[in-house]
């Protein structure tokens, strides 16, 4: 280690959000800065290039504000997200514009540079705020925008062994919400309409399992049609809320029903979430009620955590750094 340098700035570019972190050699969180992409009202996405464009535009002053305090002389190296997953042939341009202000500051510190997954950081990050900080093996669900895969991480190797076949329920929260009049991205704002209902509609049929696969874009047409139905109809809020609290209600089930599968067939117990939809408090909670007391141990780690963020990027710098 560099003398008096014992910090690590982390640096991710997701589709949604530009991130950047600083944790020290023991993994304490010492700037976690985000800043959510802007898309304009009524649409459901960015193009990539779009995205990239936002990424270069908005990483100068995050990294400013990120290496104030006399922070930048006390870098030890430079972590970055590179990639969606850590799979060859896994790749997406908006991890350029974070590969780039990346090199440029450790080329500019002389310091170490290291890559990794987004998935690997969404992991590490929930996983070091957690009961399962020092397990080697367990089950993980990444579950976000883009992303809805089972895995099991075994020793830092990570095999998709369920999830979606064709959405993510991200995408399908985001469409449903769009369709309700609410900016993109939905999810905040769905997770506070279906905590607020009183109760659920009924409207949606259930999510078909495959053994520990399923489809979402059935759920997602029916949602999607009731939802312009309700707005022509100028349905009442609460009504709205009970779709909403219906659609996560199918969502929580399916997760269950997969998670015992799972747990069944690999005789793992301990499950972990992770990625922007486990920050739902509504489906947290239903999970973390139905779980308790079964012999099945679901970690959410500080939820803060599970939307993008450049965290688990710096902390697993520090980890090739020093351990």
């Amino acid at each position: 280690m560099l003398r008096n340098r014992d910090y690590v700035l982390g640096i991710d570019t997701s589709n949604y959000k530009t991130s950047a972190a600083i944790t020290d050699a023991q993994g304490k969180i010492l700037c976690d800065l985000r800043k959510l992409l802007h898309v304009k009202q009524g649409e459901r996405g960015l193009r990539q290039s779009d995205a990239l464009f936002q990424h270069v535009e908005n990483l100068p002053k995050l990294l400013e504000e990120a290496l104030a305090d006399d922070r930048a002389r006390r870098i030890a190296a430079v972590a970055c997200s590179d990639r969606p997953r850590p799979q060859e042939g896994s790749y997406m341009p908006v991890f350029k514009a974070g590969i780039g202000f990346g090199q440029a500051v450790a080329a500019a510190l002389q310091v170490p540079f290291f890559t990794f997954s987004h998935q690997e950081g969404h992991i590490e990050a929930i996983k070091s705020s957690s009961g399962l900080s020092h397990q080697t093996r367990f089950l993980c669900y990444h579950l976000s925008g883009g992303t809805c895969e089972l895995l099991e991480v075994n020793e830092g190797n990570i095999q998709i062994i369920g999830g979606s076949k064709d959405l993510s329920f991200g995408q399908v929260i985001d469409r449903v919400g769009v369709k309700l009049g609410l900016n993109f991205p939905a999810g905040e704002e769905m997770d506070q309409l279906a905590i607020g209902a009183e109760k659920p509609s009924a409207y949606l049929k259930k999510i078909p399992a495959d053994d520990l696969f399923f489809n979402l874009s059935g759920i997602e047409t029916q949602c999607g049609r009731q939802a312009e139905l309700m707005m022509q109809q100028a349905s009442t809020e609460e009504e709205k809320a009970e779709l909403v609290r219906e659609l996560f209600d199918k969502i929580t089930r399916i997760l269950i029903e997969i998670t015992q599968k799972a747990s069944n067939e690999t005789s793992i117990t301990n499950i972990m979430y992770t990625g922007g939809v486990s920050s739902s408090r509504c489906i947290s909670g239903q999970l973390k009620r139905h779980f308790s007391n079964t012999g099945i141990s679901v970690e959410f780690g500080q939820q803060r955590l599970s939307q993008d963020n450049a965290v688990g990027i710096a902390l697993l710098g520090g980890k090739k750094l020093w351990l």
